[in-house]
Formats: C-alpha cells, structure tokens, sequence
C-alpha cells in the first residue's frame, strides 16, 4: 500500500460514481488511498462498499453569483489541509476553479478535467466573461489540464485561459464496454424505428430541435418513427426546458417522455438510433454509450459530438440549431436497410473499443499521476 492519497473531485457524487468508479479502483489497485469530494446526493454512500471515503462538500450547482460561491475556496482550503492529498483530480467548473485556487495555496498538485464548457461558454455576455477570466486565474495553479476534444483546448488556449504546455487531450471518462455491450431488444418487434435523446433536459442539448424535427417527419406521415426523451428536468438552469413543454409534446403525440432511469443500457439496447443535437460538448458519454452497444447515431457537426460520429460511417452529423438538417438526417436513418443499420452500430463499437474504452483513459490518468509523484519526490 503507497502512502498517498489522490483526492478525486466533482460538483456531484452521481457524476464520479457513475463516470469515474473505475479509475477510483484502478488507482486503489495501484495502492493509492482514494478519496471522494462531492456535494451529497443519492450516490455518496454508494463509494463505501468499494472502501473508498466519501466527505461531503456544499455546493449550490445552480448558482452564478461568483462572490457566492468565493466561500468554496475556503470550503476547499480547510478539506484540502485536512485531508492533505499527494494530487487532486477536479471535475466540473466549481471545482476546477474554487478548489484549484485552494490548492495553489496550499501548494497540492491538481489535475484539472475540463468535461464541458456549459452554457456561459455559449454567449459572450457577462457571465462568460466572468467564468473565463476565473478559470484563466485559477488554471495557474493547476499542474495539468485535461481537454476531452481538441476545440474547447485550443479555445482556452487561443483566450490565454491556459498554457499550452499544461493543457493536453484526454478520449473522454472511458466506456465500461463490458456493460455497454449490444445486447438484444427486450420488446416486441413491432415494425416502430425508435429515436432516442438522453440527456439533461436544458435547450443546449438541442432538445427543442429535436421535437420540432419529430413533427416534421410526423406531419410527412411517417408512423413508423417513434420519439422517446430520456433524462431529468434541471430547473434553476437558464435554458431549462419546462414540464409543461414536455406535457405539450406528449400531448401533440410528438415525443415520449421516459423519466430518468438508471439502468441506462437497458434503455439503449431497446431502441434503433440514438440522437443527440447538442449546441456544444466536452465529449458526449450518451454518444460513446450508444455506439459501445452497437446503436448508429446521429449528432450535431460541433466539438464534443464529431469527435465521436464519423459521418456516413457509424453515424450521421447534422447542423447545430437547424431543424431540418437533424430532420433529413432522421429520415435517412430511417430509410436505411436492416443491415447497413447494423453495419454503422459496428463500426460505432470498433472505435469506441479502440479509442474511449475506460482502460486507455484509466492509464492516462496513471501515467500523469506517477509523472506528477515522481517530479514531486525529485525535487
């Protein structure tokens, strides 16, 4: 057993357990003492049986104010002494600014994760002045910063948020393609080609595209097709898509809303294509599940997105916030014989295996880390 401790950091315990587990044990079977830093939720008890700790951290996840959330640097400071970790892994924007400023104070290696820019990226309006100008200040005291596509590095890059020589790729959280494997339809053949979006219902996931295509492909009287939503309402969230948006859509027979589920795969193996019209992503985990389980998909031309969709090949790419190029792709997907279907959903599972499968992120991870210690000892 080393004596070092690698505290591992997110704004939710649900986005490490379910993103992460396996580098929290890849770096146990190394000999590291892991710890979890997470806002409490329905998955913070859950790291016990694994015999990882678990210390809760408040964190308003919805909030802006920036002086609000100043006190974290000091919430950070005091778990960060206490706990003295050897590195610290930060996911997410609060964390990866307020924890690395308290970091830098107390001189502790970080590892930040960029996962996402979210949606003050996505206008220039004061807010993302803000973040930016806090991530180009905290990212100072980070040792690396990791990029899940090469658009959101050179951005940060280009904006002097960050130097190049810290900042450096990463494929992603990794797939466990051993749970997301293709498996057959529990259902009934039916004749119906089921579409499926998962994600969290905010407009930034092209969610309203996605409904006003579906009416499209309905009003050309094509019954086969069938819309299903999958995810959980965010409200708080400034694009935050409405129950009463939803019930409308359901109602006009445009859309099924699933709820959430958390047996994800179950989800996907009954389903034909997975969609996902997002305006921008860090690398989208619903795409890489989707083609680990063999399903084609269809997304947005935009970072995050392309990086997983090779077009015509396991997939298509549409046009960002264009209604009818997402419809047109839908149809095409639909119009597509059985067997080149299964062709695309293939070659979707060949590069997710070869490119984002968990153990080559797993050993990137290990690999920075050990570089990290090693430096650390030598001088």
């Amino acid at each position: 057993m080393r004596d070092q401790t690698i505290a591992v950091v997110s704004n939710t315990s649900w986005f490490i357990y379910n993103f992460h587990l396996a580098l929290l044990k890849t770096l146990q079977n190394e000999g590291y003492r892991v710890v979890v830093i997470a806002p409490k939720d329905n998955y913070s008890d859950r790291f016990e049986a694994f015999g990882i700790q678990y210390i809760e951290i408040r964190m308003n996840n919805k909030g802006t104010n920036p002086v609000e959330d100043s006190r974290l640097i000091y919430d950070f400071y005091r778990l960060y002494k206490r706990i003295a970790p050897d590195v610290i892994l930060q996911y997410t924007i609060k964390p990866n600014i307020y924890g690395s400023f308290a970091a830098g104070m107390l001189k502790i290696p970080v590892i930040s994760s960029i996962t996402g820019l979210g949606t003050v990226f996505l206008n220039d309006g004061i807010s993302s002045r803000i973040a930016k100008w806090l991530y180009k200040n905290a990212l100072r005291f980070a040792t690396d910063v990791f990029f899940l596509n090469s658009a959101d590095r050179a951005l940060f890059i280009d904006s002097k948020l960050v130097e190049a020589k810290k900042a450096s790729l990463m494929p992603g959280s990794g797939i466990d393609t051993e749970l997301f494997m293709p498996r057959k339809k529990r259902q009934d053949d039916d004749g119906k080609f089921r579409f499926l979006l998962i994600a969290r219902l905010i407009k930034d996931k092209g969610i309203v595209e996605y409904a006003n295509a579906a009416k499209k492909i309905r009003e050309k009287g094509n019954s086969q097709a069938e819309f299903l939503l999958l995810g959980a309402y965010y409200p708080g969230n400034p694009t935050a898509i409405t129950e009463q948006e939803i019930a409308e859509w359901e109602e006009e027979g445009i859309i099924h809303y699933l709820g959430t589920n958390d047996d994800v795969p179950s989800v996907i193996a009954d389903v034909d294509c997975v969609v996902l019209p997002s305006y921008r992503e860090g690398i989208s985990q619903v795409l890489l599940e989707a083609a680990s389980m063999a399903k084609p998909i269809i997304a947005t031309d935009v970072p995050g997105c392309r990086e997983v969709v090779e077009d015509g090949v396991n997939g298509y790419l549409c046009k960002a916030k264009n209604v009818d190029d997402l419809a047109m792709q839908m149809e095409k997907m639909l119009l597509l014989e059985e067997e080149v279907c299964r062709e695309m959903g293939n070659k979707g599972r060949e590069k997710v295996i070869d490119e984002f499968d968990e153990a080559v992120v797993n050993r990137k991870y290990l690999a920075k880390i050990e570089e990290i210690l090693g430096d650390s000892v030598i001088s």
